[in-house]
């Protein structure tokens, strides 16, 4: 084998590891259970992050109403405080290096 062949070899197997890793997403369902804390489960970041999660207003964002400092990779059990019991659906918010990366609607459980 060439060394030019080994080299587009270990160049696609590369590119397609770094593929399969890559994302950015909540990983659980559509419902979350109204408490003072909201329970997220896994979310997966590219690098550190931030969700924010945001009352639900229609189908548009309201107020910032939690947040919480996510690390690079799956972060598991991702918990956000919010402070009330919540009344309304909310939307969460992954950022990374300040942009929006991935939004997710949860219906909150009453």
């Amino acid at each position: 084998m060439s060394i030019k062949s080994i080299a587009l070899a270990a160049a696609t197997i590369a590119a397609l590891g770094s593929t399969a890793s890559a994302g950015n997403y909540f990983e659980a369902g559509s419902q979350l259970q109204a408490g003072p804390e909201l329970e997220l489960g896994l979310v997966h970041a590219d690098a550190n992050g931030t969700v924010e999660i945001y009352s639900k207003v229609g189908s548009d964002k309201g107020s910032l109403i939690g947040s919480k400092d996510v690390l690079a990779g799956a972060n598991g059990n991702v918990t956000v405080d919010v402070n009330s019991v919540l009344q309304q659906d909310v939307v969460a918010v992954l950022k990374v290096n300040g942009q929006i990366v991935a939004e997710h609607d949860y219906n909150i459980v009453r």
